[in-house]
């Protein structure tokens, strides 16, 4: 399969290489076409995707504290953390 590289599909992927922090353009496209995947669902590779799981959970509890969410939402592809800071004064 080849894809045209266009100007804009270049800067696109060159983005995609920092965000993901691959140096192969593939890597970084493999990587982000997994954690789509992983995040939609509803495919026979993944039946169930992470947003859907999450808007359940929303509906099932009433309401999340951010580190659920992010026990839902993280992954290999992108790991998702939680960390609450809080401080009061100057």
């Amino acid at each position: 399969m080849r894809i045209k590289k266009t100007d804009a599909r270049a800067r696109k992927w060159e983005f995609l290489k920092e965000a993901t922090g691959e140096s192969a353009t593939s890597k970084a496209l493999d990587r982000a076409a997994d954690y789509y995947l992983r995040m939609h669902g509803d495919t026979t590779a993944v039946p169930q995707g992470k947003l859907i799981e999450l808007m359940h959970a929303a509906k099932n509890r009433g309401s999340l504290t951010p580190e659920e969410i992010a026990e839902i939402l993280d992954t290999d592809e992108l790991p998702v953390r939680c960390e609450v800071s809080v401080d009061v004064g100057p």
